[in-house]
């Protein structure tokens, strides 16, 4: 039987703290986090390993470290309210739970959202709110949120989401073409919006009004 626990260690210990990641309540959630609840059974084998893993529905969970670098530059104090767009397993979710106050995540899929939301009830989230629907129209009623983080690959920062980011809110998002992106940090104040690029990625696409167009989702 496999021993997550020590898998989980050696995946922070091997594949995030040697690539910089650094913040410590970061790391503990990597740590606590039990990631092979989010895939299926025969996949648990390698869910602690260095890649991105199909969780079906031609979607994926992303990349530890990819997740511990978005997770990152969020800046999490403990206190926000976040918004993720593109739920998929809800293993960022999961993550994103440990270290904010609330969590509300939108996935178009409503399968991957059901499963997502089993998962968090398994798992004792009770600050995590699963919705299935059209991810780039954000979730105006929620909102301003203080930290938004976007799952899949897009063309642009959908408009509605800057819209409801706080004053002093964070967006992290994969933008550029269909197969390749960087993470784009983009900041809110009251002078205005601020970009700034950081590590290349590839994403899944985003789909939706203000995303890539569903007909050429294959």
């Amino acid at each position: 039987m496999e021993d997550f626990k020590k898998l989980r260690d050696l995946m922070v210990d091997a594949q995030l703290i040697p690539r910089g990641i650094k913040d410590e309540r970061v790391l503990s959630a990597m740590r606590k986090v039990p990631r092979h609840i989010f895939v299926d059974d025969y996949m648990q084998h390698n869910a602690y390993a260095d890649m991105a893993l199909p969780i079906g529905d031609e979607q994926t969970i992303s990349q530890p470290y990819m997740v511990a670098i978005m997770t990152e530059l969020l800046e999490l104090k403990g206190n926000e309210k976040v918004l993720e767009i593109g739920t998929g397993s809800g293993y960022q979710a999961a993550i994103l739970g440990e270290l904010s106050r609330e969590v509300f995540t939108i996935e178009r899929k409503a399968l991957l959202a059901k499963k997502a939301e089993e998962r968090f009830q398994a798992l004792g989230y009770i600050n995590i709110y699963a919705i299935t629907g059209d991810g780039t129209l954000g979730l105006p009623e929620k909102s301003p949120f203080d930290r938004i983080l976007i799952t899949a690959g897009s063309p642009k920062i959908p408009e509605p989401l800057i819209e409801q980011l706080a004053d002093g809110g964070i967006i992290i998002a994969p933008v550029g073409i269909r197969f390749s992106q960087q993470l784009l940090i983009v900041r809110k104040s009251k002078e205005g919006v601020s970009e700034q690029t950081h590590v290349p990625c590839v994403f899944v696409p985003l789909i939706g009004k203000h995303g890539w167009p569903e007909d050429e989702d294959s």
